[in-house]
């Protein structure tokens, strides 16, 4: 029987701490063979990172290491850092999670590409320039040799890495939560480039990630992992299928399934936007965020805004909240009537130097009825201890940062909540618990919310209305069963096609409407929705059927076209 190309067996990692030790892997064991993919799914702190940084060498020299990495036979456990930096790269690659901090500023990328290459491989400048093009255009880029790494979208850097990870032709490529910060399409075209990696090289890939929902199509195996410890491993079907321990279980459920169709609620609407514009004057030209959009929000409702990064949907939510001035178009909210913003980031939207108690309090004393009492109250609205009032932001879990940033929007006193991604960066379970407790303040307050994201799971579940941006227009609103059940506009087809299914088999099995390339900027003139075959604004981003689908299924009401001409 031939050697697997990694064998791990018995791995343990400790820290030093000053109670003891705290075991961040704990007796983990398993292989893997060329040309497959397993998946390593858990929640932060689980020991997934700890885990890609032993096989790569890359833990502290105060950390405890036992057991056995075996690479191609070679133990990597105690080998010096000189032989263990000829096996990073060439051996095993790394795909971190933040490409920005793992590329130069100051070089463009054809540079970087063509020092990795030829770092690894015998090349002279010329040969080195012409294979980083193809790797580029391996993982889906254009010519983008010249440019620099902070005019390129998260995607897009990447994918960048990815082909710095391919240069050296390794036999791993350990991918750390490559996915975690990326719309749905551009999640889509990093897990297939990722593909693309190993079926170019016939490497092997390690898949670190918190989500199951997104290696369901692309893992042969899955290694759930929960306090160090490896808890379930098996193929992707059985560990879908069949899971077998309470906590795989647990994760399973707290992926977004979709619910029941949700009614719209009745009544006068809160909050009404009529035609409203933002324009930016930048170099060249306009930059349309966004053009004429129009939406209603009533008490008790969830209006979910969907669309991929550059869509407009922040700028609108921040226009909607009083922190941007439209360029043109009415906002009207009724007598009395407050909205409140809830942002994505917890930890940079919460003073680290304030206690949780002065920072929920803060807006009870700017709108009067301040009390120790009502920030208890506070707190144990977003199933919070009171206890918690005098630790700092720092001393939280990421799930307890975003409960206190619903809690300091709540002292307010706000009918209207906008929630601009509020739990993208969050764990599935820790997700779940806060999508329950909107959910649970919706129907006690009978607040509205404007929930902002890419996350089309997340409105199956919770949103009684969608609306889909697109180029900084709507280009398809209605119910959300509607919307995302049967889409009319290509574009929401799109979006639909690239959101996973926890079935291996059901998601491997349904067709993709892929988008290549990232959003273009929605530059003037403004005409176009970008998918009709005679429409100016990017018609190239699906294929000749589905735009001819979208010319025919125009008169659908909840389609918007925006070309004059059709």
């Amino acid at each position: 029987m031939a050697e697997p190309l990694l064998a791990v067996a018995g791995l343990t990692v400790r820290w030093p701490a000053a109670d003891g030790a705290v075991t961040a892997c704990g007796d983990v064991s398993f292989t893997m063979d060329q040309d497959e993919t397993l998946a390593v799914v858990g929640e932060s702190g689980s020991g997934k990172s700890t885990l890609a940084r032993a096989l790569l060498g890359l833990l502290p020299a105060h950390a405890g290491v036992s057991g056995s990495i075996r690479f191609r036979g070679q133990e990597l456990v105690g080998l010096s850092e000189r032989r263990l930096r000829g096996i990073r790269g060439a051996g095993i690659a790394l795909v971190p999670q933040n490409p920005l901090g793992s590329l130069n500023p100051v070089y463009p990328i054809g540079w970087q590409l063509a020092e990795a290459l030829r770092a690894h491989r015998p090349l002279n400048a010329r040969q080195a320039r012409a294979v980083a093009a193809d790797l580029l255009t391996g993982v889906g880029l254009g010519p983008v040799l010249r440019a620099y790494p902070h005019q390129l979208s998260g995607g897009m850097r990447q994918r960048v890495v990815i082909a710095m990870a391919m240069a050296a032709r390794p036999g791993l490529i350990v991918a750390d939560e490559p996915t975690s910060a990326l719309d749905v399409t551009v999640r889509a075209q990093v897990l297939e480039a990722l593909d693309a990696a190993r079926r170019a090289t016939g490497c092997a890939v390690l898949l670190i990630t918190h989500d199951l929902g997104v290696v369901a199509r692309h893992a042969d195996r899955v290694m759930v992992m929960n306090g160090g410890a490896r808890v379930e491993l098996g193929t992707a079907e059985q560990v879908f299928g069949r899971p077998r321990m309470p906590y795989t279980r647990q994760l399973l459920d707290a992926l977004p399934r979709g619910g029941a169709r949700l009614a719209v609620p009745e009544g006068e609407p809160l909050l009404t936007a009529s035609e409203l514009v933002r324009h930016y004057r930048v170099k060249g030209g306009s930059l349309q965020a966004v053009r004429g959009v129009s939406l209603e929000l009533r008490a008790g409702e969830t209006l979910a805004l969907a669309g991929e990064s550059g869509s407009g949907k922040s700028t609108l939510g921040r226009m909607i909240v009083g922190l941007d001035r439209p360029t043109s178009g009415r906002l009207r909210v009724a007598g009395g009537v407050r909205v409140q913003l809830v942002m994505q980031d917890p930890t940079a939207a919460l003073n680290p130097g304030m206690r949780v108690g002065a920072l929920v309090g803060e807006p009870l004393r700017i709108h009067g009825g301040h009390s120790a009492g009502r920030v208890a109250e506070l707190l144990e609205r977003v199933s919070l201890p009171a206890a918690l009032a005098g630790r700092y932001p720092g001393q939280l879990s990421g799930g307890q940062r975003q409960r206190v940033a619903i809690a300091r929007a709540l002292a307010a006193g706000p009918q209207v909540l906008v929630l601009d991604e509020p739990v993208s960066a969050l764990d599935a379970v820790v997700q779940s618990g806060i999508v329950a407790l909107l959910a649970e303040l919706q129907r006690e307050l009978g607040l509205a919310y404007l929930l902002i994201g890419h996350d089309l799971g997340l409105a199956v579940e919770i949103a009684h209305r969608t609306a889909i941006m697109y180029l900084g227009r709507v280009v398809e609103h209605g119910p959300t069963a509607d919307v995302l059940g049967a889409p009319a506009h290509p574009y929401t087809r799109a979006l639909v096609s690239a959101v996973p299914v926890p079935d291996p088999v059901k998601d491997r099995a349904r067709p993709r409407v892929l988008l290549p390339g990232d959003p273009p900027a929605a530059m003037s003139p403004p005409e176009g929705c970008g998918f009709h075959p005679r429409c100016p604004i990017y018609a190239e981003r699906l294929g000749r059927t589905e735009r001819e689908r979208c010319r025919t299924e125009r008169p659908l009401a909840r389609v918007a076209c925006h070309y004059p001409s059709l």
